[in-house]
């Protein structure tokens, strides 16, 4: 039986706010047996996969990388965690690949394309999130928005999301 999939994403440098909101969404639903699926960058993707593992839930990782290029290196130990704990890491890039700039942005589709919705839970105005937003409309799929500090920077994007109509 597959089990339901929802992406969390948003910045690299989230607030207090955006930590603790990421956290509890990712940990809540992974209890309840939705595989998370985030991008294991810093920031919001990495706190939703470990919150999905101190949950006991499964959570996949795509990577703008080759399997054997982990990026960043300091999520080394999460992605060790993540395998040991029957989640994935998934590339489409060939092994020794490295990050570069505009892989992030095309790893986002497929992000999006295995997530049956996406969340953001902060993210600016010029955040690649709002790139994952994007795929995730054009693939059909759901896309809830944590709404935010009307006057913080980093919860722009997602505030003109809800404006022009996002869940």
């Amino acid at each position: 039986e597959r089990r339901p999939t929802v992406a969390i994403v948003g910045t690299r440098k989230p607030t207090a706010y955006g930590k603790e909101v990421t956290h509890q969404l990712a940990f809540d639903l992974a209890k309840r047996g939705v595989v998370i699926v985030s991008g294991l960058a810093l920031g919001v993707d990495g706190i939703a996969h470990r919150a999905a593992l101190e949950a006991k839930g499964t959570t996949i990782a795509v990577l703008a990388n080759g399997l054997s290029r982990l990026h960043p290196a300091t999520h080394r130990s999460l992605a060790i965690d993540i395998l040991a704990n029957n989640g994935a890491l998934i590339s489409e890039y060939d092994d020794e690949e490295t990050a570069r700039v505009y892989r992030f942005l095309e790893r986002n589709r497929i992000v999006s394309g295995i997530s049956d919705a996406i969340i953001i839970t902060e993210a600016s105005s010029r955040s690649g999130t709002l790139n994952t937003a994007a795929h995730a409309l054009e693939q059909g799929r759901e896309v809830f928005v944590v709404p935010g500090n009307i006057t913080s920077p980093l919860s722009s994007g997602c505030n003109a999301l809800i404006k022009q109509g996002a869940l």
